[in-house]
């Protein structure tokens, strides 16, 4: 997980695949600041242009930094989609983030969502390699693809191509 004390007001959308198109709802979120910012003040107007600007941002290459404001108010923000995601899928992931992360941790002046915990994120790739031998096993290449995280290996490279 990405986050920095540097950056103390940052909103992390992690979109690891488009959700809106399997009609299922956020993995996780977390709202880690006790700071609360209230509505129609100069934070919220930074907030709604950093969420807009990151829903146009980012679709193209799948990852973008973003910020709007000055001073201790400024808003940060991140968001990136899974490298096999389409540009069309990832504006909607990061649309649907910024939706979503406003409802989940309203008035919170830091948020992440779609994000796994380091412990969670282990045991979400554990259960994938685990499951390699199953599809994969004496194969050129493979993917196990959750909802959460994915593992492959390919002999050319993956993203990119």
């Amino acid at each position: 997980m990405l986050f920095s004390k540097s950056i103390p007001l940052g909103f992390l959308l992690f979109c690891l695949f488009n959700q809106s198109a399997l009609g299922a709802s956020s993995l996780n979120h977390f709202c880690f600041s006790h700071e609360n910012y209230t509505a129609n003040s100069p934070y919220d107007a930074y907030l709604t242009r950093l969420l807009i600007l990151l829903q146009t941002k980012v679709p193209p290459t799948g990852f973008g930094l973003a910020s709007t404001g000055q001073g201790e108010k400024k808003a940060n923000g991140l968001a990136l989609c899974r490298g096999d995601v389409s540009s069309k899928d990832c504006t909607t992931c990061v649309v649907d983030a910024s939706k979503d992360i406003r409802e989940f941790c309203p008035n919170s002046q830091g948020a992440i969502i779609w994000d796994l915990s380091g412990p969670d994120c282990k045991k979400c790739l554990d259960e994938a390699i685990s499951e390699l031998p199953n599809c994969c096993d004496a194969k050129r290449g493979g993917r196990v693809v959750g909802g959460s995280c994915h593992v492959g290996f390919e002999l050319y490279p993956i993203v990119g191509t």
